[in-house]
């Protein structure tokens, strides 16, 4: 059993209270990409005043500086993290339509010197990281705007999960907790965007794929895969060798026409997501993390409609394999079609409350497996409220579950302005569910965590 699970749905239910002033007709402003990107849980964290750039090259230098401490409350109790960390970036002009951008953050975790609960190769993953981060250069000419080098790709943008977005890797290795600014890793990419009138064209080619970062076995949120009763062992990750012929492609469309923002796309890559193939032995189960080549056809929408902001996305998806629980099976999956849609709506109020809601659903659309982990549709919802309880403090709650079995996180939080470029977050991450659960597979990682943050 959880200790305290119960008083601590029952203080954030109070904490629910105490934001969710009643959500009212407000004028919304007309900049409906502002406000639908305010929608993201993300950039709600990282509001906070900056300071004036330093001198030096280009526009001056930016970023920030964070302290970050976890402690998993699940017995038995341990700290989890302790982790340093700090991002610059700068950019600048060679000429009026040659513009540049250079980032690069480094993080180190001390939990990993100050305890021997991890393997050494848990330890060697992520107790120091070094990363580039965006670092590209942008070509205008005319009509026409070309970006080249590591850069975010991000196609679609919804509280909590990941849906349109299917250009970005991930860094997984604290599941989808962190900042999705933080979670994304840039992709090596060329990038032609089109702009004329209300039409957007982007072509997309990433010659040399970033993959996802999920950590390795023994990490707090390494993803476990099915033992159906044998020993597990995993292999080390495989991924393609590093050739054009592995590359990504996409194109995508949007347009802008009488408020309602829409776009269409295809992305056809090396999938970022790694898919676990199992072999059998005598008594136990080898997996390994490789990527499939795959295809995605999606869409995007977004409207303002007075009362609250529409928000809609769609992705469909073929050629991903999917854990099948039958062991005959010789590499232990199914190649399935999925359907993955969200539906989204953001209510604001001149309280500065805000509400989100999304509905969510994942449908196998070819023949399905019968041994397969999901159901044929699996369907889900979300809730967010994040509003001032004074000047300088914000409260949060985020609420994400299954409608087809108990299986749910709950995360409330809240932060603390205390001086100008300063801020404090307090929070904690509830899971509960099945072994086999999206969430329910971290039942025993419930945790309580705080950050520092000093930005430039």
């Amino acid at each position: 059993m959880k200790t305290g699970r119960n008083a601590l749905v029952a203080a954030v239910c109070a904490l629910a209270g105490l934001v969710a002033a009643p959500a009212r007709a407000a004028d919304v402003p007309d900049d409906i990409e502002a406000l639908l990107r305010a929608a993201a849980e993300d950039d709600a964290r990282m509001a906070a005043a900056k300071a004036p750039p330093m001198k030096g090259a280009g526009g001056g230098l930016r970023g920030f500086a964070q302290l970050e401490a976890a402690r998993t409350i699940d017995r038995p109790t341990h700290g989890s993290k302790m982790m340093g960390r700090i991002e610059l970036e700068n950019s600048g002009r060679l000429a009026p339509n040659l513009r540049w951008k250079l980032g690069a953050r480094a993080d180190y975790d001390a939990v990993f010197d100050v305890t021997d609960r991890y393997p050494g190769a848990v330890k060697r993953d992520q107790r120091f990281n070094l990363y580039l981060r965006e670092n590209y250069l942008d070509i205008g000419a005319g009509d026409w705007e070309f970006r080249l080098g590591r850069q975010h790709v991000v196609w679609g943008e919804m509280v909590g999960l990941f849906f349109a977005d299917v250009v970005s890797a991930r860094d997984m290795r604290e599941f989808i907790l962190p900042e999705f600014n933080l979670l994304r890793i840039p992709q090596w990419a060329v990038r032609a965007e089109y702009f004329k009138g209300d039409f957007h064209g982007e072509l997309l080619w990433i010659p040399f794929p970033t993959y996802d970062e999920i950590g390795k076995p023994g990490a707090e949120f390494f993803p476990v895969q099915p033992s159906l009763g044998h020993d597990v062992v995993y292999r080390d990750a495989h991924r393609p060798a590093r050739k054009p012929a592995n590359g990504n492609y996409g194109l995508r469309a949007g347009w802008l026409k009488n408020g309602w923002d829409i776009s269409g796309f295809h992305y056809r890559s090396t999938d970022a997501a790694p898919t676990f193939y199992r072999e059998v032995g005598p008594g136990v189960l080898i997996y390994q993390p490789r990527h499939d080549r795959i295809s995605q056809f999606g869409g995007t929408l977004g409207k303002d409609l007075g009362l609250f902001v529409l928000k809609a996305e769609a992705v469909y998806t073929r050629g991903r394999g999917l854990t099948v629980l039958r062991l005959a099976d010789a590499d232990g999956l199914a190649r399935q079609n999925t359907l993955d849609w969200a539906l989204g709506m953001n209510f604001s109020s001149p309280t500065e409350t805000r509400l989100n809601l999304q509905l969510f659903q994942s449908v196998i659309t070819s023949q399905r497996d019968p041994d397969l982990i999901q159901d044929k549709v699996e369907s889900g919802y979300s809730v967010l409220i994040h509003g001032k309880l004074a000047p300088r403090w914000e409260a949060e709650v985020l609420w994400v579950a299954s409608l087809n079995r108990n299986d749910w996180m709950l995360r409330p939080k809240v932060h603390w302005g205390f001086e100008k470029n300063w801020r404090m977050v307090v929070g904690v991450d509830v899971f509960h569910g099945p072994a086999l659960g999206y969430f329910g597979r971290y039942d025993s990682r419930d945790r309580v965590y705080t950050e520092l943050r000093y930005s430039f």
